[in-house]
């Protein structure tokens, strides 16, 4: 397909700052990529060239789709903002406490058992703790806590700059209680290094030389970490940095994200403005359910292909199941006038506004011996015990000032150990040592025999013969559902460590890098076999001929909770998902829903079903 007027405009531009409006299915990508190309092709000098998305989705298309290029990684950093972040400080931390790659705790649990430790080592937080009554009253708390020092975080506020004083004394026990473990929350990327730019500013400049043009992807899901980062990193007079985004698309207010900062960005950078206004992957029918949904949404050129909305009404969450399963189903043996060849379920998507609207549906799914992937969140978590505490002594040999996962694997493994016998920092032989104890067989010996094979003594890590290891235990030892689980995280163990390795040079492929792009999620495939079951915020970014918006009731779709500014950003959501489709939508919902407490509630079907006149 060759360049619109507008596109062959943004894949031109030279020097100077460049803010492009894309709407869905304007193209963004092609452009992305294309600009890219011309920089790294048709450019004169040394440098690189930084392509920075807001999905490792969307870095991995991009990657993919110029992978023809000679060197191409040596030539342009291709990936999420904070992937960039981790870069740079594993590169030029240490200015900021940060002694190669950093140690990442993504996981809320360790993040919360962080804190926790930290408060009742305070008598005067442990108080205000205990004072909260029950173990899921202080879990809330500790929540609550967590989320103020993430918002704290995100204003790019140091301790001793958060007005509240006793809040600032909290906050500094959890970054302490932190770095006891060597490691930093995915907030810390951000901050350290807006730190580091800020207050080394050669560092800065070092960067600037090194990445002659930067483009941001998705730029309306900027925060204000992340924008003043980016002016951190720009200085007061680089201009080269082209902004891509979509304030009709911004989904993530909640987590601190505005499209205002596209307007900051052309005030502040006096950027050129460019406008994407053609459609060019939706049919008439979905184009026109998003300019209900976005009256100011803009759409040039004529569709050909005009697509189909269809509704289903379940009498229950069962009933709509089914009814989508029989919806799908004859897609597949009919197929459809508007989508070419035959609908396999690798061409349909199903979307929740939540992950709890597919509770009924995943068990008729598998009655079908339909064969589907979910992608829910950014994070993914080992199931299965046996797998948890290899990843356990993983994050231990990786980071041997763990104190954390040591006591958590300690604890696990009900192995009693003085603090005097206690090895520290646990390394390798430490941790064998411990394992030693187990008979063979026990599966604590058997993730030791596992460890073993990893080679660390190697300078290229190998994790095949580990999980070689690991499954051939579960063949031998384990029950039906224990073996089927283990085998589920071993299979999606080696989907990441394949990625990483595709990636990743033999000098990178470090356990500690490897554990760190799983904590950003960058070993993550967007598209899997078989059919997608997808949130809206997962599904962002993605495609698909057909799409089934399930769930569509008040109070799931909008959210029960969203009133005010949240409802806007529901509508937004629903802009999202509708767009997702590329020729036929469907949307689903039932007249009663079974609700946690075990009693069953008539449902209303959602407020934009009825404005759509859809109902």
């Amino acid at each position: 397909m060759n360049l619109s007027k507008d596109q062959a405009r943004v894949v031109q531009h030279g020097e100077g700052a460049l803010l492009v409006v894309a709407g869905p299915g304007s193209g963004k990508t092609r452009v992305l990529t294309e600009r890219v190309r011309r920089l790294v092709c048709e450019s004169d000098g040394h440098f690189r060239v930084l392509a920075l998305t807001f999905t490792n989705k969307a870095a991995n298309e991009m990657r993919e789709r110029l992978k023809e290029i000679p060197d191409i990684h040596q030539r342009a950093f291709i990936g999420t903002l904070h992937s960039f972040c981790m870069e740079v400080l594993t590169s030029r931390g240490q200015q900021v406490g940060i002694d190669g790659a950093p140690n990442l705790f993504e996981q809320f649990q360790d993040r919360k058992q962080v804190l926790r430790q930290a408060m009742l080592a305070d008598p005067e937080f442990r108080q205000i703790l205990l004072s909260k009554g029950s173990v899921r009253d202080q879990d809330k708390a500790l929540w609550q806590f967590l989320d103020a020092i993430s918002d704290a975080k995100g204003q790019l506020l140091l301790p001793d700059a958060v007005e509240d004083s006793r809040f600032g004394r909290l906050y500094l026990a959890y970054d302490q209680g932190m770095r006891a473990s060597r490691a930093i929350d995915y907030d810390d990327l951000l901050l350290l290094t807006y730190r580091l730019f800020l207050e080394r500013p050669k560092i800065a400049g070092f960067y600037r030389r090194l990445y002659r043009y930067i483009c941001i992807d998705e730029a309306q899901d900027l925060n204000e970490a992340q924008y003043r980062l980016l002016q951190a990193l720009c200085g007061s007079s680089y201009r080269n940095l082209m902004m891509v985004g979509d304030p009709k698309q911004a989904i993530f207010q909640w987590n601190g994200a505005h499209p205002k900062y596209l307007d900051l960005f052309e005030r502040d950078f006096e950027a050129q403005r460019i406008a994407l206004n053609q459609n060019f992957r939706s049919s008439a029918a979905v184009v026109e359910i998003a300019v209900r949904l976005s009256p100011d949404y803009e759409v040039e050129g004529e569709y050909p292909i005009a697509g189909e909305v269809t509704v289903l009404r379940g009498r229950d969450e069962e009933d709509e199941a089914r009814q989508v399963i029989a919806y799908l189903l004859d897609l597949q043996a009919s197929g459809h006038a508007d989508i070419e060849g035959e609908i396999t379920l690798d061409r349909c998507a199903i979307l929740g506004r939540n992950r709890y609207v597919f509770n009924r549906l995943e068990p008729a799914l598998s009655r079908e011996g339909w064969t589907y992937y979910k992608h829910l969140s950014t994070q993914q978590e080992s199931e299965s015990d046996l797998l948890e505490d290899f990843e356990i002594c993983l994050r231990l040999l990786a980071n041997p000032g763990d104190r954390l996962h040591l006591e958590q694997l300690l604890n696990r493994w009900r192995i009693d150990v003085s603090e005097s016998d206690r090895p520290e920092p646990l390394d390798c032989s430490a941790l064998m040592q411990q394992l030693e104890r187990f008979p063979s067989g026990n599966p604590r010996r058997v993730i030791l025999e596992a460890v073993q094979r990893l080679d660390l003594n190697d300078s290229e890590l190998r994790l095949g013969p580990a999980l070689d290891h690991l499954a051939a235990y579960a063949d031998d030892a384990l029950k039906d559902d224990d073996r089927a689980m283990v085998l589920q995280d071993i299979s999606q163990w080696r989907k990441d460590w394949d990625r990483f390795v595709r990636r990743a040079s033999g000098l990178q492929r470090s356990l500690r890098t490897f554990l760190g792009q799983i904590a950003l999620g960058a070993t993550q495939q967007p598209r899997e076999d078989g059919l997608a079951l997808l949130t809206v915020h997962s599904a962002k970014g993605l495609e698909f001929d057909v799409v089934v918006i399930m769930g569509m009731m008040e109070g799931v779709f909008p959210d029960y909770r969203a009133a005010g500014s949240a409802l806007d950003e529901e509508r937004r959501n629903l802009f999202v998902a509708a767009t997702r489709s590329k020729r036929l939508l469907c949307f689903s919902y039932a007249e009663q829903r079974m609700m946690p407490w075990g009693s069953s509630k008539a449902q209303i079907p959602s407020r934009f079903l009825q404005q759509l006149g859809l109902t």
